[in-house]
């Protein structure tokens, strides 16, 4: 006899076991989830026709099949067996509730809209077996105490509902009570939403059961887990959106340590076929990001699984899903080593710089050193420390100047003794020779006591001989075709005055006396006589004209030939025929006189260009004068007889005074690096001078080469007072050794 299933009913409820789970079967094939699968379907879309009402009441009579509405789908699919619903009427006959009433166009029996016959398909599928519908989306909702609930009963609202389910149908979401959801494994499938509701002893719960009203975060729970996945089973289709759990194939109860699933727990349903479409699903939040795409320059971050705790994630936001952004460099090369960056701060930015600047500052100071120390050391100089100049006590003398024309008196090397008249050019007729003759001799220098090199007399020279009935002075003794040496031609020049041999040096010396006398010119302007002009060699020509003052400046100069100072310096002189020609000037050889030339035209008066010299002190100072218009007849006794008297003043005025004594440090050695060395003067120095005259004092190296390291007492230069011919010259040598310049002087010199 058949149990009363109320009595049953109590039996467990009071009891309080679960049915047993009983082992999977071993005889389950993947045909079978795709029969359960189309037959699910079909079921499926009979309900949604007859709620349509085009196939009128779906009730099904106990014992018979449900036949499958004529819609246009395919008649071989297998029909939903109503073992089903018969036995959750005998159920609910048995407890004594009363069956809800089914709405207009469908019978009480017929399941809920958004069930299917799939649900009674999991109830017949083989118990321990997982059933995977690749198109099935919720499971059987678990009846509580083993007790069906009627397909009408009211749902209770859901606090958090689902964005998945539909709006419209909240009496199609059926769950377990929370003391069911324990520790059962989820199903493995990700995009599961619920899993199938466990029916007591294997009825499954009819359509209208109402549903428990589950918390938002197991509605949205994701039942990806692997523990319902039964080992030997077909893996899982790409297509499958979760697997029914294993429904005992006898009414006995669960054992109490067996766990609901979180299917179980979290079963909704999900129709298939809706009248109203369904709200936008809310996807789920992963737990693990799929993807994040990292940076520019940053790697792609490898899978969970193949991350080692080499590999760093790439940067990413504070909600974890997207990349923060480009990597500074300094984070890129701490992901890249698995070293974060250190937070910047002040301290450590200079400890930084110090590190970075600080061998590259150590290396420049080494090159610096060694440069420093290998540079060539600058050349040593000699310093002037006693006074540089010293002053003659007195009034400046006063010399016998004649009373016409003009003069000019100066030392060489010392200055200007005294002048008289007007500075202004004048013809100064034979005295322009003294230019000739020093223009030769520079141009073809003759060493003293040599004759020189040999000279043609031509037919001009022979020509010009004859003007001496003009008044000119000549040499008359050439003959066409003889020779004359350069001593002998100047001899004639500067003593007789002959103008015919005058002419000759210059063709000889520039081919022409254009040429010549263009070269007078520009030596005159090279030794500043400004206010003289040459026209001719001879001077004959009224057109060349001077100063006294510019004839003293080239008489200085020509008083240091000596060559040339030979021959003015004698009274006479023999010409090549053996003829004798008085010197025109009479101070020589008397007074010291030692020239230079005479010069007279009736323009021009006597003119006499001449020089002295004078020993004192040690030394032999030069007196140079001229004396330019004198007219008083005989004009050339009357420039000799004043010019004589003009020297002889001169060379009295001159004195000496001591200036520096022998020992006395008159300066020093400078290395260039700040190092000194005192040098001393060897003798008494003298100042040579004439009253209210100043002199100067110089320290010079004397032409040689300052060494950088000598002993005490070596020549390093000379002390000079004055300059020119009569310029003291005093040697001067080191007090103490002169030691090279230390490597400290080296390394700090900036020059």
């Amino acid at each position: 006899m058949k149990p009363d299933a109320k009595s049953e009913t109590k039996s467990e409820a009071g009891s309080g076991a679960k049915p047993e789970v009983k082992a999977p079967a071993e005889a389950a094939a993947g045909d079978d989830r795709l029969k359960a699968a189309v037959a699910a379907w079909v079921a499926n879309a009979d309900d949604s026709e007859g709620a349509d009402g085009t196939a009128g009441s779906d009730a099904v009579e106990p014992g018979k099949t449900r036949e499958p509405a004529k819609s246009g789908k395919s008649t071989d699919k297998p029909s939903v067996k109503s073992d089903t619903v018969k036995s959750d009427a005998k159920a609910a006959a048995a407890s004594g509730e009363k069956p809800a009433e089914a709405p207009a166009g469908k019978s009480a029996a017929e399941p809920a809209a958004g069930k299917s016959g799939a649900e009674a398909k999991a109830a017949d599928a083989p118990a321990g077996k997982p059933v995977d519908r690749p198109t099935a989306v919720f499971g059987v909702v678990k009846p509580k105490n083993g007790t069906a609930e009627t397909a009408e009963a009211p749902a209770k609202k859901p606090t958090d509902k689902p964005t998945d389910k539909p709006t419209d149908k909240p009496t199609d979401k059926p769950t377990d009570k929370p003391s069911d959801r324990a520790s059962a494994p989820a199903a493995d499938r990700p995009t599961a939403v619920f899993g199938a509701v466990k029916p007591k002893n294997g009825a499954a719960k009819p359509a209208g059961a109402p549903a428990k009203k589950p918390s938002g975060d197991e509605a949205a729970k994701p039942t990806d887990k692997a523990a319902d996945k039964p080992s030997g089973t077909s893996g899982d289709q790409p297509t499958a959106l979760l697997k029914a759990p294993a429904v005992p194939a006898t009414g006995k109860a669960r054992p109490k340590d067996t766990a609901d699933s979180d299917s179980e727990r979290t079963s909704q349903f999900v129709p298939l076929k809706s009248d109203t479409p369904a709200a936008p699903a809310a996807p789920a939040k992963p737990a693990i990001p799929v993807s994040v795409t990292p940076p520019t320059g940053v790697p792609k971050a490898p899978a969970e699984a193949e991350r080692t705790k080499q590999t760093p994630l790439p940067p990413q936001s504070a909600a974890g899903a997207e990349p923060a952004g480009p990597a500074a460099p300094l984070d890129l090369l701490a992901q890249l080593t698995n070293t974060p960056p250190p937070p910047e701060t002040p301290v450590r930015t200079a400890v930084r710089r110090v590190k970075i600047w600080t061998p590259l500052v150590a290396l420049l100071l080494i090159i610096f050193c060694v440069v420093q120390a290998f540079r060539p050391l600058p050349d040593p100089t000699l310093k002037l420390t006693a006074s540089k100049s010293y002053s003659f006590d007195g009034a400046k003398p006063s010399l016998p100047w004649p009373t016409e024309g003009q003069g000019h008196v100066e030392v060489s090397g010392l200055g200007t003794m005294g002048s008289f008249g007007e500075q202004k050019p004048v013809p100064i007729g034979s005295v322009a020779k003294t230019m000739t003759a020093y223009m030769v001799l520079k141009n073809h220098p003759l060493k003293q006591g040599e004759n020189g090199p040999m000279i043609d007399i031509d037919a001009k020279a022979v020509s010009d001989a004859g003007k001496e009935s003009e008044g000119e002075s000549v040499l008359n003794t050439v003959k066409p075709g003889q020779k004359i040496s350069l001593r002998d031609a100047l001899s004639a020049v500067m003593i007789p005055s002959a103008n015919n041999i005058a002419r000759l040096l210059a063709r000889w010396d520039s081919q022409s006396e254009e040429a010549f006398i263009k070269k007078m010119n520009d030596t005159a302007k090279d030794l500043g006589m400004k206010n003289t002009t040459y026209t001719d060699a001879s001077g004959l020509m009224e057109t060349t004209v001077s100063t006294a003052e510019d004839q003293v400046k080239l008489g200085k100069k020509a008083m240091e030939i000596p060559a040339l100072v030979a021959i003015t310096k004698l009274p006479s002189w023999k010409d090549p025929s053996g003829t004798t020609h008085r010197n025109y000037n009479t101070l020589v050889p008397f007074d010291g006189a030692i020239g230079i030339k005479t010069g007279s035209t009736t323009k021009a008066g006597g003119n006499l260009l001449f020089a002295g010299q004078k020993e004192i002190g040690g030394t032999t100072q030069l007196i140079v004068a001229a004396v330019l218009g004198q007219h008083k007849a005989p004009i050339i006794d009357t420039v000799n007889a004043v010019s004589k008297k003009v020297l002889i003043a001169a060379q009295g005025d001159l004195r000496d005074h001591k200036v520096v004594k022998k020992g006395d440090v008159v300066g020093r050695v400078d290395d260039g690096l700040g190092g000194t060395t005192p040098v001393v003067a060897t003798k008494n120095v003298t100042a040579v001078g004439w009253s209210g005259l100043t002199v100067s004092l110089a320290l010079n190296d004397a032409g040689r080469k300052l060494p950088h390291s000598a002993k005490a007492g070596t020549e390093v230069g000379q002390l000079t007072v004055g300059s020119g011919p009569g310029q003291v010259r005093v040697p001067v040598t080191l007090k103490k050794d002169l030691a090279e310049p230390s490597f400290g002087s080296k390394l700090t010199r900036l020059g």
